[in-house]
C-alpha cells in the first residue's frame, strides 16, 4: 500500500507526464514560452500605471495591496523553496527536457505561478469583469512551467495557495 506522499508523488509523475507529451504540437511549442515569460513579473510594475491611466481612483489602493502582497509571497515561496529543495523534473528525469532556464535550482513551489495568481487576485477584487481572463492566464502561465519542463504539477498546486494566500493578504492589509 502506498502512503500518502508516494500517491501525490505518482500523479504528479502521471500528469507531468502527459502534459510533456504534448511537446510535437508546433502551436504549444512557439505560445507557451512566451506565455511562461508573461510571468517573469518584468510586466507587474506597470499594471498600476495602466490602471491610473484607466481608473486613477483604483491606482494608489491597488499599488498598496500589491507591494504588500509580493512583499508577503516572494520571501514566503523562496522561503519553502529552500526548505523542501525538490529537484526539476527536468533534472530527475532523462525524457524531461527543459526548454526555459530557471531563475532558481528547487522546483517546490512555483514562484512564476505564486506571483501570476497574487496578480490574478488583485486584478479580480478591483476588476470583476477580468477575473475569468485573469485567473486563465495565471493557470496557464502554471501549465506552461509543466509543459517546459521545470515544475511538477503540485509545484503548481502550492505556487496556487501561496498566490491566493498573498493577494488575499495582500488586499485585506493595503486594499
Amino acid at each position: 500500500m502506498r502512503t500518502l506522499a508516494e500517491s501525490i508523488t505518482h500523479w504528479d509523475v502521471v500528469f507531468l507526464t502527459r502534459i510533456i507529451r504534448l511537446e510535437g504540437k508546433k502551436l504549444f511549442s512557439t505560445l507557451v514560452p512566451t506565455i511562461s515569460h508573461s510571468g517573469d513579473g518584468y510586466f507587474y510594475p506597470f499594471v498600476p500605471l495602466l490602471i491610473y491611466m484607466v481608473a486613477p481612483e483604483k491606482a494608489l489602493l491597488f499599488l498598496h495591496a500589491g507591494l504588500i502582497a509580493y512583499a508577503l509571497e516572494l520571501p514566503l515561496y523562496k522561503l519553502v523553496k529552500n526548505l523542501i529543495k525538490r529537484d526539476r523534473p527536468c533534472e530527475v528525469f532523462s525524457n524531461v527536457h527543459k526548454r526555459v532556464t530557471a531563475g532558481d535550482r528547487f522546483s517546490f513551489p512555483s514562484g512564476h505561478t505564486a506571483a501570476a495568481v497574487v496578480m490574478a487576485v488583485l486584478i479580480a477584487d478591483f476588476f470583476p469583469l477580468l477575473t475569468v481572463p485573469a485567473f486563465a492566464w495565471a493557470l496557464l502561465v502554471g501549465f506552461s512551467r509543466i509543459y517546459l519542463g521545470v515544475h511538477y504539477p503540485t509545484d503548481i498546486l502550492a505556487g496556487l495557495v501561496i498566490g491566493l494566500i498573498c493577494g488575499h493578504c495582500g488586499l485585506g492589509i493595503g486594499g
